[in-house]
């Protein structure tokens, strides 16, 4: 019997770095939605572990346990023949690798009959895999282990960009000018009301934004050719980089804007997303 799950690319709308702790690991307060484009795993029972790795996005990927997705296996103490389908790029600040992980744990809890880790416990195995095994729009606070569920999230029509380069997120910090910054603003608008929202997000932040853009200025290029297109809304940064994320009101538009990238720069890996909806399983 073979178990299947999807593991869903995160877009951070905002990305607000609040402080630093004493052991080194930054506090955020961030707003997270995951969206239907991803990777697609595959669990088999076996005697002993296996990864492979196929896809698009297979070449370098890690096959060993420095992969989350052979982690997942570990902690939860089976062993199984896995085959992951890569679609998202690696180091590219939509959580692909967490959404890996979090994907093992569903996936291999579903074929071993298991009850689903708590969130300290999914913690450990790396600070993205809890707010990855979210479906719903979820504020994520502290090191990634404060998760609020807020609502069903608003079905956008969306853009994923990303140059094609990668972005170290321990770099990206290094180069950030201020580490203690101020929280989201409140009360959170309704998110379904498309204008409203919209307005709320451009005055929230991506904290790690400018010093990704000073290490590859590439991602500013995109975010000033996505803010350009007919009909973008909203265009920020997701993660330390280097994917960047458009809103806009139609599919249309977004659908047009998709083909204007793709024609401009064909080296770019430019996908048309929404939130994640049913596909999550």
């Amino acid at each position: 019997m073979a178990i299947e799950a999807f593991a869903p690319a995160k877009i951070n709308l905002t990305l607000h770095v609040t402080g630093r702790r004493a052991d080194g690991y930054h506090q955020l307060d961030s707003l997270v939605m995951l969206t239907d484009v991803g990777d697609r795993l595959t669990v088999e029972k076996a005697r002993e572990t296996s990864l492979t790795v196929v896809g698009p996005m297979a070449a370098g990927v890690p096959t060993d346990r420095s992969n989350l997705v052979i982690r997942a296996a570990e902690m939860l103490g089976v062993s199984a023949k896995i085959t992951l389908h890569k679609s998202l790029p690696a180091m590219a600040g939509i959580g692909g690798g967490s959404s890996d992980g979090a994907a093992a744990i569903r996936a291999l809890c579903a074929l071993y009959d298991l009850p689903r880790p708590d969130r300290e416990t999914l913690s450990s195995l790396g600070a993205d895999v809890p707010v990855c095994m979210e479906s719903e729009l979820v504020r994520m606070r502290g090191i990634g282990e404060d998760i609020d569920r807020l609502d069903t999230p608003p079905d956008w029509s969306m853009l994923l960009v990303n140059p094609r380069v990668s972005v170290s997120t321990p770099r990206v910090f290094d180069e950030m000018d201020e580490r203690d910054n101020p929280l989201m603003d409140s009360p959170f608008p309704k998110w379904q009301d498309f204008d409203g929202v919209i307005n709320w997000l451009a005055h929230q932040r991506n904290d790690m934004q400018a010093a990704a853009v000073g290490l590859q200025p590439v991602i500013g290029q995109v975010l000033a050719e996505l803010s350009q297109t007919n009909g973008c809304a909203l265009t920020r940064m997701s993660g330390s980089g280097a994917t960047c994320f458009a809103v806009f009101k139609n599919a249309s538009e977004r659908d047009a804007a998709l083909e204007l990238l793709r024609h401009r720069h064909p080296d770019w890996w430019c996908v048309a997303t929404q939130r994640v909806g049913a596909r999550f399983a």
